[in-house]
């Protein structure tokens, strides 16, 4: 089976379902398991590097309105790939290349590969992602054990929790301008022992603005701007402090989207065990190598 996938989450799967020396290719944002360093790219994205977070969202906002792409798909190196499988998502226009132009390349291609969108909204779909790709790929044992695995990291922090308090919890998944962290967010701030003040599970990201977070009367910030890393996000935090501070919440911290609250992989779980730490430090013990910046005097940080 030869894999290219167009998803960075799907990347992270298929390694976790230990595929990883299947997949042939991945995309220009691929970055974990360590292993992917060595293979070949085949998307670059569209908008210019080095913009201001304002600018990459009016960027973003000017391409989809003109309906123009926002990655770019090597289909000279896919060609000569040959893959048996390609590996893409139809859940957000703003992550990946377009599944409409993925297929209508597949199509052309002298190995016939099967294409297989992902498109999860809520936690229990990623968990079945895994699943259905190992199912593809000719592994379904592989599926069913690593989503077993998945689960019982996870409920193990739900069990922690369940007879603690559960603060308000504003996740923001943008800053300039702010967005709420929708889709899986909500499910996993409430299997860390919190109530979501913004957002329901399996509802999309959307913009809304200082005071109606302020009105939802959060007891902690979390900012994890999607597909930005703890230090990133933690400068985004800094700059944006006074807006964070006039919350009136009692804690704010920054933590590492990319790795485990934007892309609906098995990484994930990490970040339910990170959020449980976050909000009950003395029930759910720090996740290693997961790193969070305490944006304030008084929040605790993570490793």
């Amino acid at each position: 089976m030869r894999i290219a996938s167009l998803v960075p989450s799907a990347t992270e799967m298929s390694f976790a379902l230990g595929l990883g020396a299947d997949v042939v290719a991945v995309t220009h944002e691929c970055d974990h398991p360590a292993a992917v360093a060595a293979l070949p790219r085949l998307t670059r994205s569209l908008i210019p590097d080095g913009l201001a977070p304002a600018e990459i969202d009016a960027a973003v906002r000017e391409r989809t309105g003109a309906g123009q792409s926002l990655y770019e798909l090597d289909a000279d190196t896919l060609r000569e790939l040959e893959p048996d499988l390609i590996v893409t998502q139809e859940v957000c226009a703003v992550c990946a290349v377009s599944c409409d132009d993925v297929r209508a390349v597949a199509a052309g291609l002298p190995s016939r590969p099967d294409v297989l969108s992902l498109d999860p909204s809520r936690l229990d779909d990623v968990l079945a992602d895994a699943e259905t790709l190992a199912a593809a790929a000719g592994e379904p044992g592989a599926g069913r054990d690593l989503r077993a695995s998945l689960e019982r990291r996870i409920e193990t922090v739900r069990a922690a929790t369940a007879g603690a308090s559960r603060p308000r919890v504003a996740a923001l998944e943008w800053l300039d301008p702010p967005y709420c962290a929708g889709h899986w967010v909500p499910e996993m701030i409430a299997a860390a022992g919190g109530i979501d003040a913004l957002a329901a599970p399996g509802e999309r990201s959307r913009e809304l603005g200082w005071d109606e977070i302020a009105a939802a009367r959060p007891e902690v910030v979390v900012v994890m701007p999607c597909g930005l890393h703890a230090a990133d996000a933690e400068r985004e935090g800094r700059r944006h402090s006074a807006r964070i501070d006039a919350l009136g919440a009692g804690s704010a911290f920054a933590v590492d989207a990319a790795a485990s609250f934007s892309r609906p992989g098995p990484r994930l779980a990490d970040g339910v065990e990170l959020l449980g730490h976050l909000l009950h430090p003395d029930l759910v013990p720090a996740p290693a190598g997961l790193a969070s910046r305490p944006l304030d005097g008084t929040a605790r940080a993570g490793p």
